[in-house]
């Protein structure tokens, strides 16, 4: 019970400031907090970026987090883990070797290290619906929907902030199908790419 209340104020204090960072986050923010629902509630999923996953995944797993999978795309991987009543902790980072010499993330982590969250998702009932409303409220996405209509996953990225010319962080939207709560690797490739510094 004590690891929970823990992990509760760990999770709720990297919350806020991704929040306080990330306007697109505290635009959907004040629109939830106006409904009386709140943003907590609805992230989906939580993302890290560093240089060495097992080791930022180490005050997660000590906290119940257990290990679920491993992703692996052209330049960067990523490790999933899981925990009854909490999001899903998404940890990426580049390949050690030559592979990950064209990965975005090692340029990220020295601008910005890892005790920040690169992006929450947060699950929408309805993709399209919920990014049409965010427009009409200023928010910029970045590229299309990924993922096809009625399929078990889609996903978008807001556009990202901006910090001393460089891309931060980013707000996702994911509307999930079936009961489905994994991630698809074309799609994370494609919403990682969608963010890329131009």
């Amino acid at each position: 019970m004590e690891t929970n209340r823990e992990l509760d104020g760990l999770l709720e204090r990297m919350v806020v400031e991704y929040v306080a960072r990330n306007r697109a986050a505290k635009i959907l923010k004040g629109l939830l907090d106006e409904a009386g629902v709140g943003f907590y509630p609805l992230v989906d999923h939580v993302t890290l970026r560093t240089m060495d996953i097992d080791r930022r995944a180490e005050p997660f797993l000590a906290l119940g987090y257990a290990y679920d999978e491993t992703l692996n795309y052209d330049d960067w991987y990523a490790k999933v883990y899981r925990k009854a009543g909490y999001p899903a902790l998404f940890v990426d980072q580049a390949y050690a070797d030559a592979r990950g010499k064209t990965s975005i993330i090692p340029g990220w982590v020295a601008a910005f290290g890892d005790q920040i969250f690169h992006h929450i998702a947060v699950r929408v009932e309805d993709i399209d619906k919920a990014v049409n409303r965010l427009k009409t409220n200023g928010v910029v996405f970045a590229g299309q929907i990924v993922g096809p209509a009625g399929g078990q996953l889609r996903q978008i990225f807001s556009a990202p902030e901006v910090v001393d010319g460089q891309p931060f962080t980013v707000l996702e939207l994911a509307e999930r199908h079936r009961g489905y709560l994994g991630f698809l690797p074309p799609q994370a490739d494609s919403l990682m790419k969608s963010t890329a510094p131009q």
